[in-house]
């Protein structure tokens, strides 16, 4: 049995497609654009070299928000569809960006590098490597284990073509502006490379765009550090050095099942059809509607998010994911990976079906163009899904008096996506519930970063496997979070508690100490970044000016979920390039120049960013009836261990911020779901007010068991 549901409270509409992501067409007409105006040079192969010239990304050009708001709520100008595309210049040592629309044609480009960061040029070692830049890096490594080919088969079992050493890189790559200098560890050559170190890295100087320039300007070996390789080789065949031994072991990294699966864990169905619907890039789920998209750098986002017809949030979406390491070896020493430098939607996925996310989820393929030559389509890279979280949204048991039993099973709407970047997969998830909530929320799965065993390394992590260490590291997360509540004329207010000794009315001479709620409206956006290392109000939210029956601000409430470690002292060189980090939740005026807030330049040009977040607070706008954005940075610090072998689970792994109606409604809108049971002794066998004593005849097979229920058996009497 699956029948259409008649539970949608809304329409899909044509107009959430101007969030969309690009289509394959326009992707492909926007390369062949730029690849045919012959001034830039592009070249068309996916393995340009550095000294060539390059298309990095194309993806969305947002429209500005004002214009948006017009065309979805007054009928206004469909805003111009555009694309932006980065282009890495090697013939002349820069980077550009521009803008190419409008894409229904004809197509026009214009160069928007200084309107965007203040400067004609972006320098040319900011850039993120490329596969091309890759093929050529491991050429030189090639060329370098020609030389080492002995120690290395000693050392670690190495055999050309059958059995290598696999890289891992360090990012920065380098001390100050300018640097292109790589720290890359080797790991074995197995499966799940991440948490097999061997003990050797090498520094790669890649800075000219000419790679016949690059050197190896040093090696580490066991803790010892060389000049060259040729000094590496002397003092190796001298016996001068301590040397690591070849041992053979098993792959402990190696995902496939210790013993064979057996039988299948619970799955879920909808016996009366999905409650949900997706239609291009807009999902509607009975109240609720929002459009969705998929950055390949900053990964998932959603828009113009309603619920019951009214906007809660104009933009939701992940800004970056950063990880700062602690070691003793150069590999992990200085590395402080920022994912959307990389891409984040770059690495989502296929989805498995039945693991990832429920078997019979919708699923939503996607497509990008980003360090490629052509448009790639990713199948099911975005699932969607109701699921029974499997704890109650509300209920209560009533023992005194009117005896009864009235409850709501927590059903909610999934919007996921899963991003492998690297040894790290994240599990994106918005989910919506029936309550008027939304909740961003991430979890962490995947490999630790490793790094051989040498002296003094344990103050840096635990030991997780032989001569293996799991090095200490900080998750941070960053999400944008653009509510607008009813309107774009918002203030943002705290709340929380004080004791306040009071006399007892009825006893003057008695005293007790009373919680008392505080109540405070920040003004200005320094008041209103609130520092990770400072106490945080533990009620923050974004408030209308309009009030609900009760005579209360309307609001939705920011509850942030983290357990993260401390941020990056300010004192270090590149913390600017990550200060968004500072601040559990920092508020901005809501600016479309201050679209995200780190940078695709941010991981190779940490020491003069060119999205410095904490300058969006510097000016101290006033935030005051205005529109507002929150940035909410959430995570948790992970010191690894030995359950992380052979893969960290996502129990405990995670963080995100849950926007919560606070004196928005007049009461609980879950009152009125189609979820809600009630009944009272004598009626628990009536489906009128109680659908789950009638579930047998909403399945299509009888296998369940008949609803029954008794616990008023043991309710208190009083006569």
């Amino acid at each position: 049995m699956s029948r259409p549901q008649e539970s949608l409270q809304v329409k899909h509409s044509d107009k959430s497609l101007v969030f969309a992501d690009l289509t394959a067409e326009e992707y492909k007409s926007v390369r062949d654009y730029m690849w045919a105006q012959k001034e830039l040079k592009i070249s068309r192969s996916f393995k340009a070299k550095p000294s060539e010239n390059f298309i990095f990304l194309i993806d969305l050009s947002l429209p500005r928000k004002a214009d948006v708001l017009r065309y979805l709520d007054a009928n206004g100008q469909k805003p111009a569809r555009e694309a932006i595309v980065v282009v890495f210049n090697g013939e002349r040592g820069y980077l550009k960006e521009y803008v190419v629309g409008p894409l229904r044609g004809p197509l026009q480009h214009r160069d928007v590098t200084q309107e965007k960061y203040n400067t004609p040029t972006l320098p040319f070692t900011a850039r993120t490597v490329t596969i091309g830049e890759y093929v050529e890096l491991f050429k030189l490594l090639n060329q370098a284990f020609q030389k080492l080919e002995n120690p290395l088969r000693e050392s670690f079992g190495y055999i050309p073509k059958k059995r290598e050493l696999l890289p891992f890189e360090c990012m920065p790559r380098g001390i100050k502006s300018g640097d292109r200098r790589t720290w890359i560890s080797f790991f074995r050559d197995f499966n799940g490379m991440y948490i097999h170190p061997v003990g050797f890295e090498m520094l790669i100087n890649h800075e000219s765009r000419n790679t016949s320039h690059w050197t190896i300007d040093k090696l580490m070996y066991n803790g010892q550090y060389f000049e060259s390789i040729d000094a590496f080789i002397v003092d190796y065949e001298a016996g001068s050095i301590k040397k690591i031994v070849n041992k053979n072991i098993h792959n402990y990294a190696s995902l496939k099942p210790r013993e064979k699966p057996s039988g299948l864990g619970p799955q879920q169905y909808y016996l009366q059809g999905k409650r949900y619907s997706v239609d291009h890039n807009q999902v509607i789920y009975l109240d609720w509607s929002f459009a969705f998209g998929l950055s390949s750098l900053t990964g998932m986002r959603v828009f113009d998010i309603r619920f019951k017809g009214d906007r809660i949030a104009y933009e939701l979406s992940v800004q970056e994911a950063m990880s700062v390491y602690g070691s003793v070896t150069p590999g992990m020493m200085l590395t402080k990976f920022l994912d959307s430098s990389i891409g984040i939607g770059r690495f989502a996925h296929e989805l498995v079906r039945g693991i990832d996310c429920p078997y019979a989820a919708t699923y939503v393929d996607t497509y990008r163009y980003i360090d490629t030559s052509v448009t790639q389509r990713f199948r099911n890279s975005i699932c969607v899904f109701e699921h029974d979280i499997g704890r109650p949204l509300r209920r209560h048991f009533s023992d005194f008096f009117h005896n009864g039993y009235g409850g709501m099973a927590n059903s909610a709407l999934v919007f996921r996506t899963i991003t492998a970047i690297g040894n790290y997969d994240y599990i994106w998830d918005f989910i919506f519930y029936q309550s008027g909530s939304v909740e961003a929320r991430v979890h962490a799965t995947g490999y630790i970063s490793s790094s051989y065993k040498v002296d003094g390394n344990l103050k840096y992590g635990h030991q997780v496997a032989e001569n293996v260490l799991g090095n200490i590291h900080t998750h941070f997360i960053n999400f944008k979070v653009d509510l607008d509540i009813l309107g774009v004329k918002n203030i943002f207010q705290t709340k929380d508690m004080i004791y306040e000794e009071v006399p007892l009315p009825w006893m003057p001479s008695e005293k007790a100490k009373i919680p008392q709620l505080v109540e405070k409206q920040i003004r200005t956006e320094k008041e209103a970044a609130m520092l990770h290392s400072a106490k945080t109000p533990r009620y923050l939210h974004i408030a209308s000016n309009q009030t609900n029956r009760w005579g209360h601000q309307r609001s939705y409430r920011l509850q942030v979920v983290s357990f993260a470690g401390d941020h990056l002292p300010e004192s270090e060189s590149v913390e600017r390039s990550m200060s968004w980090a500072r601040y559990k939740v920092a508020i901005t005026k809501h600016k479309d120049e201050e679209q995200t807030s780190s940078s695709l330049y941010s991981q190779n040009y940490m020491w003069s960013p060119y999205v410095d977040f904490s300058k969006y607070i510097e000016d101290n706008e006033v935030i005051d009836n205005e529109d507002l954005v929150a940035w909410v940075t959430a995570g948790f610090l992970h010191i690894p261990h030995a359950e992380d072998i052979p893969n960290t689970v996502t129990v405990g792994n995670g963080g995100g911020v849950i926007l919560r109606p606070h004196n928005y409604f007049d009461e609980d809108p879950s009152i009125n779901s189609p979820d809600g049971v009630y009944f009272g002794p004598g009626s628990e066998s009536d489906c009128e007010y109680n659908k789950m004593a009638c579930l047998e005849k909403d399945q299509c097979s009888s296998t369940l068991e008949p609803f029954t229920y008794h616990g008023f058996e043991g309710v208190m009497k009083f006569e």
